[in-house]
């Protein structure tokens, strides 16, 4: 018999047909505004930590098609029960990085590198086996490549710098971070 479903088929092609279309104006159709000013602050960083418009373009591309894909599974229903948990898993170490970044911002020769870094390296890992059933390697590659372009010790070490030139950025990023934690968003 074949395994036919115009159910699946629906959501393949929203997942491919919002993957092609990755840009700042479908972006804000599925993320709120102040998520979006910290995209805009993290593409800012990537562009000057990397000296490379293309790639820091690519980064944040690549990380809004990972979260609407996600956003397009869990819209159809497609996680199961363990994935859920997972998810919720995930998403408290989210909330407890969001709540790393801001304190380490707030108070002065607190950053630590290695825990940032551990905990971007720690969500990437629950996302990577969050959607192990559902993406692509390509997708997968896309997860890889934003999580740990930002958790490299070099850039998280100049970002974090007070004296830095992402010092601006930073505080933009904290400041959006905030204002999600304070909405229960994130």
């Amino acid at each position: 018999m074949e395994n036919f479903s115009s159910k699946d088929l629906a959501m393949q092609a929203q997942k491919k047909i919002l993957s092609k279309m990755a840009s700042k104006s479908v972006a804000q159709m599925f993320i709120d505004d102040t998520s979006s000013e910290i995209l805009d602050e993290l593409y800012r960083v990537s562009k000057e930590f990397t000296g490379n418009r293309s790639e820091a373009q690519k980064v944040i591309k690549d990380l809004i098609k990972v979260v609407v894909k996600i956003a397009v599974l869990f819209r159809h229903n497609r996680f199961s029960e363990e994935e859920l948990s997972l998810a919720q898993t995930f998403k408290k170490k989210l909330h407890q990085g969001a709540m790393t970044a801001i304190s380490f911002h707030e108070v002065e020769f607190t950053f630590d590198k290695a825990v940032m870094s551990e905990i971007l390296t720690s969500c990437r890992d629950m996302v990577l086996k969050l959607v192990d059933a559902h993406l692509t390697a390509k997708s997968k590659g896309r997860i890889n490549h934003v999580f740990n372009h930002y958790s490299d010790v070099e850039l998280l070490t100049k970002l974090y710098n007070p004296e830095g030139p992402f010092k601006s950025h930073l505080s933009k990023i904290c400041k959006g971070l905030n204002k999600l934690l304070e909405e229960g968003k994130l």
